[in-house]
């Protein structure tokens, strides 16, 4: 069975994509974010699915677009920042080298611009974000194999530490 090498959770924010893109390039391997996924299946962004189609539609596409990704990509795989609320998902995710990127609110909020279209930070983005931070902390944590800070972390430093906890699987792809 073909296994991602890594898998990257986090908040929105956290660094999740540079990160991820990052790390592939270090360990030569190939990256994917399930977000840009969901998007090329569903033909548009995750923001108009959120709008055109509601947020239960993207769940259940970004479940399937996450299975298919667990179950096939040898690579970096980065997760949406709400996939693993999904129970399915977590159990999943037990069988893989998970690593958290933990990010404080301050950095999230500058790094996400709390201006851009996000669709779960619609109304007071800033007060939204600070929620998700809260309520998905427990959740990160569950399903972490390991945790790492992004915040005043140049991505680089971040990928060394990542780089560290993947002993020989990234070994064999350097």
């Amino acid at each position: 069975m073909t296994r991602p090498i890594a898998v990257l959770v986090g908040a929105p924010g956290a660094g999740k994509s540079t990160v991820g893109a990052a790390l592939a390039e270090r360990i030569g391997t190939d990256f994917l974010d399930t977000d840009a996924e969901i998007e090329a299946r569903a033909g548009k962004s995750v923001g108009d699915i959120f709008i055109e189609d509601g947020e239960d539609a993207f769940r259940a596409l970004e479940r399937s677009a996450v299975a298919d990704a667990l179950a096939r990509h040898p690579g970096v795989l980065a997760l949406g920042g709400g996939a693993v609320l999904d129970e399915g998902t977590r159990a999943l995710l037990a069988e893989h080298h998970v690593v958290y990127l933990q990010v404080e609110f301050r950095d999230a909020a500058k790094r996400v611009g709390l201006d851009q279209a996000r669709p779960l930070l619609f109304g007071n983005p800033r007060a939204r974000l600070q929620a998700l931070l809260k309520e998905r902390l427990p959740v990160y944590e569950s399903v972490a194999t390991v945790t790492v800070a992004t915040s005043g972390y140049h991505p680089e430093e971040i990928v060394d530490e990542i780089v560290t906890t993947l002993g020989d699987r990234a070994g064999q792809r350097t």
